[in-house]
C-alpha cells in the first residue's frame, strides 16, 4: 500500500481523498490518501516523512505553499517561478516540489468560464501561495494587467517584486500592482476588473460572512471565482450571484490541480473523467 495526504491546517474541509480514491480504484493501484492536518510547529517534521518508502508524496494547502519551498531538496521550474509549491514528489527519499495550481486554476478559468485572458485586467484578492500561482498562471497566459489586494503591505510589496522579475523575462509588457484591501486606489482597480480572484481563506468556515470587497463596484461583465470549493457558494460568491454576475467556484481548479499532481505521483495519465464525477462536477460543452 502507498501513501499520500494533504498537508495543511486546517484540512478537514477537503474533498482530495475522495476524488483520489475513486482515482486510484479506477486503475487498481493500492493507495490511500489522508488528510494530514499539521500544526505550524510540525510542518518541518511532516515533509521529511515523506522521505520514507512507500510515501509517494503529499500536496500542500493553506498555510503551507510558501513554507514548503525551502524544506524540498529540489523545485521545478514552474515552482520556482509561482516560490510555491502545492505538490511535493517523493522520488527515492529526494523531495522535489511541483506547483500544479497555476494550471489547474487556468484550466478552470477556460473550461468552466470561458475566460480569455489575453488583454484582460484580473484583480486577485490575498498575497499567499495561492494568490502567487493564480498571479503567475494569468502572467504567463498573457494577461494585461494584475493587481493584488491585500492588507499587509509588506506581503503586497514582496509579492510584487517577485511577479515584477518575472515579467520582466516574458514576452509583452504585463502591468503588475498593488494596493491595500478599502484603499481608494483598490477600489479604482475594481471597477474596470475583468475577473476578481479570492485567493485568501475567506469564506472557508461555514459561519464566516466576511465581505472583503463591495461587489457593486465591478463592472457587469466581471467573472467572479472564489479559490474555495467548500462550502461551494462563499459569502462573496452569494453576494457576486445576487447582483447577476458569473461565478466559479474552486471546485474545477481542484479537478485539474488534483489531475496534474496524481499523473506526477503516479506516473500514468489521470483519469479524469473518474475525479470529475467523484466531486460531482459536470463537464462543460
Amino acid at each position: 500500500m502507498k501513501h499520500l495526504g494533504l498537508i495543511g491546517y486546517p484540512v478537514a474541509h477537503s474533498l482530495s481523498p475522495g476524488m483520489h480514491r475513486a482515482a486510484f480504484d479506477a486503475l487498481g493501484i493500492e493507495a490511500h490518501y489522508a488528510l494530514w492536518e499539521t500544526q505550524p510547529g510540525g510542518l518541518a517534521q511532516r515533509i521529511a516523512s515523506l522521505r520514507f518508502a512507500g510515501i509517494l508524496g503529499a500536496n500542500v494547502t493553506i498555510p503551507y505553499k510558501e513554507h514548503v519551498v525551502s524544506l524540498v531538496d529540489e523545485c521545478d521550474a514552474l515552482a520556482a517561478r509561482i516560490g510555491a509549491v502545492n505538490t511535493i514528489v517523493n522520488r527515492g527519499g529526494r523531495l522535489i516540489g511541483y506547483n500544479t495550481d497555476a494550471p489547474g486554476f487556468t484550466l478552470a478559468l477556460a473550461e468552466f468560464a470561458g475566460f480569455d485572458c489575453p488583454g484582460k485586467k484580473a484583480v486577485i484578492l490575498g498575497t499567499g501561495g495561492a494568490a502567487r500561482a493564480a498571479a503567475v498562471g494569468l502572467l504567463e497566459n498573457g494577461v494585461g494587467e494584475v493587481i493584488l489586494l491585500g492588507r499587509n503591505e509588506k506581503h503586497i510589496q514582496n509579492v510584487l517584486h517577485h511577479l515584477r522579475t518575472l515579467t520582466a523575462k516574458l514576452h509583452g509588457i504585463t502591468r503588475v500592482y498593488g494596493a491595500l484591501l478599502e484603499s481608494p486606489e483598490s477600489s479604482r482597480f475594481l471597477t474596470t476588473a475583468d475577473l476578481l480572484v479570492n485567493a485568501t481563506p475567506v469564506g472557508l468556515k461555514a459561519d464566516d460572512t466576511t465581505l472583503l470587497l463591495d461587489v457593486n463596484m465591478l463592472p457587469a461583465t466581471t467573472l467572479v471565482m472564489d479559490m474555495i470549493f467548500n462550502p461551494p457558494l462563499t459569502p462573496l460568491l452569494r453576494a457576486a450571484q445576487a447582483h447577476g454576475y458569473q461565478i466559479l467556484n474552486g471546485l474545477s481548479m481542484l479537478l485539474y490541480q488534483g489531475a496534474l499532481a496524481f499523473e506526477l505521483w503516479i506516473d500514468r495519465p489521470a483519469p479524469i473523467e473518474v475525479m470529475r464525477e467523484a466531486l460531482g462536477l459536470a463537464k462543460e460543452g
